[in-house]
């Protein structure tokens, strides 16, 4: 390239942006972005029960209320599991045992 070429004014690196140009700027995918986002936030709060008015009355007590939901969901749903886990056992252990039994039997 000779010197002519690279002095072009065309080619002169762009302006710094100041900072309230780079804070304001966005783009659509961005506003579609946060849209998506506080629908899924919304769903996971909803989830935990949390009411919007009572979080922004008492934050932490909030917080520690949907905390001991969680907490009494996961140890219901352990427990609700080991019921079901319990009573299939009931059935498919005899089950698995005659027909271990019999596969036994047909090898020798």
């Amino acid at each position: 390239m000779t010197e002519r070429q690279e002095n072009r004014p065309d080619a002169a690196p762009a302006a710094p942006r100041s900072f309230m140009q780079r804070l304001l700027k966005f783009a659509p995918s961005d506003l579609i972005r946060l849209v998506f986002l506080c629908v899924l936030a919304g769903f996971f709060l909803a989830a935990f029960h949390v009411n919007p008015r009572r979080l922004w009355v008492d934050f932490f007590g909030t917080l520690a209320e949907s905390w001991s939901r969680f907490i009494g969901f996961i140890s219901d749903s352990a427990l609700w599991a080991i019921d079901y886990l319990l009573l299939g056992a009931v059935l498919v252990v005899p089950i698995w045992i005659v027909v271990r039994v019999i596969r036994a039997l047909r090898r020798d």
